[in-house]
């Protein structure tokens, strides 16, 4: 059976008047790469030192393999855990840096070396073995970081931000190196980050936080495509999803005064929803609103138009940059296949006829 499933049952974590985490509940399978995805200060970096060992609940259990761990210190989880700032030491050699955790554990001298070896050449930096960190580059201090978390071949891989630090490019390489390595040491991976780019590529789930609270858990196609709240819908997409005004009548859908008949009878008994929509699900349609652009953003191979429909700001996605000048009237429509709907009050999706 494989080993690696983490359960989180009713976690609570108070640090001072702040609430960090509120009693989530959180069940990773066994070689998932799981991402705890959020903005600063919303717990994602807290559960993951639980799951660590490196704090405490001050309610719930936390559970690996079916055994409680709560409470149990850190070398007795079977974890290795890389941090956005490498902890590497100074003074030792890469070679030392990544034998060190093996001789913590009193591996026979004659096993260590091979062991280290093997895990420099997995991440490539065999013949960095001589060398001390002041000497390296981010990203071999990213790679001797991860092959001393890898060299004693743990049930649990945990990455707090690991890329944060690297330059653009950078991360972009070091994101599918990344991917490759787990799939090849078959090991559970949790990864804190803020990036939804790296969660939504990397994860097989996710898991989306926010002020302590995990608001949904899933692929990262259910949370980019079903959000399960406006907040979700908020946060998730590069821009995030449009958010506006409208009022439901049966499948009769009205924004800013133009009606719209859903392809889909909404679970909704009617009334005033917010209606959420991808700026790649907005188009131009001379029949459509008509829409006052305020600013165009180049961004190379598409453009993002930034328009105002009444007082409400919606952004377009489109192909080509030239879109028009400042304060030119935009017909727009939105594809009716695509669209979400929320409750105004509470945020909360509103699921169409099937879903």
């Amino acid at each position: 059976m494989a080993q690696g499933r983490v359960h989180l049952k009713g976690i609570y974590k108070r640090f001072g008047n702040f609430i960090a985490l509120k009693h989530i509940d959180l069940d990773i399978q066994p070689v998932e790469f799981f991402a705890l995805l959020g903005p600063s200060g919303s717990g994602k970096t807290t559960t993951l030192r639980m799951i660590a060992g490196l704090d405490t609940p001050d309610e719930g259990v936390i559970e690996v393999d079916g055994e409680d761990v709560t409470f149990a210190p850190p070398a007795d989880r079977d974890i290795a855990m890389v941090f956005q700032n490498y902890a590497l030491y100074p003074h030792m050699t890469v070679r030392d840096n990544i034998a060190f955790p093996l001789k913590m554990d009193k591996m026979p001298k004659a096993e260590i070396e091979p062991a280290v070896v093997r895990a420099a050449e997995r991440v490539d930096i065999a013949h960095l073995l001589h060398r001390r960190p002041g000497q390296l580059s981010g990203g071999q201090q990213q790679r001797c970081a991860l092959a001393r978390a890898i060299v004693r071949q743990p049930k649990l891989f945990l990455l707090d931000e690991p890329l944060s630090n690297l330059d653009a490019q950078l991360r972009l390489q070091t994101r599918v190196e990344l991917k490759k390595l787990q799939r090849a040491l078959n090991v559970t991976a949790i990864y804190v980050t803020h990036d939804q780019e790296e969660a939504m590529t990397l994860a097989d789930r996710m898991a989306v936080f926010l002020e302590g609270d995990i608001l949904q858990v899933g692929t990262p196609d259910e949370v980019f495509n079903r959000p399960a709240s406006i907040a979700v819908a908020a946060f998730i997409g590069s821009p995030p999803m449009n958010l506006l005004p409208a009022t439901l009548d049966g499948d009769r859908l009205t924004v800013s005064g133009h009606s719209m008949t859903l392809p889909r009878a909404p679970q909704h008994p009617g009334g005033e929803v917010t209606m959420g929509v991808r700026p790649s699900h907005v188009r131009i349609d001379p029949q459509g609103l008509p829409t006052r652009l305020y600013l165009s953003e180049n961004l190379g191979e598409s453009a993002l138009l930034n328009l105002y429909l009444g007082d409400e700001l919606v952004k377009m996605r489109v192909a080509s940059f030239n879109a028009g000048a400042e304060g030119e009237t935009v017909p727009i429509a939105f594809d009716i296949d695509t669209i979400h709907l929320f409750e105004s009050g509470s945020g909360r999706r509103i699921p169409l006829a099937g879903e």
